[in-house]
């Protein structure tokens, strides 16, 4: 499971669609409806939330809003109620790592994309994060 702190603008089709289903596992999981996942590190700054249920769904409305300017016809009745503008907070450090690692699986699997993003000078974060000064978080598992 990648839940990706950096903007799903820059995931290329299969990327995009992978994160759409796996942001809607994670919202099962924060849920309550199913037994896989429950201890995902992806899901650990979303259960820091108050509302958990909230950020996700305000998450999934972020990737939903990515794929409608492309054309795709995700169901939007999947999101769940966004009831608050929220904000979570996310390091530099995990961005660059995040961008790192988008870039290695760009540039095997869509060297078109790749080609575009290498070389970006600022790297937008999903909206639903405000980045700070920091490291990689400490839930990371490195690859």
């Amino acid at each position: 499971m990648r839940l990706w702190t950096l903007h799903p603008g820059y995931l290329d089709p299969q990327g995009l669609v992978a994160l759409w289903r796996e942001a809607l596992l994670a919202r099962a999981v924060l849920r309550g409806v199913t037994l896989g996942y429950r201890y995902h590190p992806q899901l650990e700054r979303f259960r820091e939330q108050s509302a958990a249920r909230t950020a996700i769904n305000a998450y999934l409305a972020a990737v939903f809003a990515e794929a409608e300017s492309r054309g795709y016809r995700f169901d939007y009745r999947k999101v769940g109620p966004v009831r608050k503008r929220m904000r979570i907070i996310a390091t530099k450090g995990q961005l660059d790592y995040e961008w790192r690692h988008l870039l290695r699986k760009l540039q095997k699997r869509s060297p078109a994309l790749y080609r575009r993003w290498h070389g970006e000078p600022s790297v937008k974060a999903h909206p639903l994060f405000s980045i700070v000064k920091g490291p990689i978080a400490e839930w990371e598992r490195l690859v």
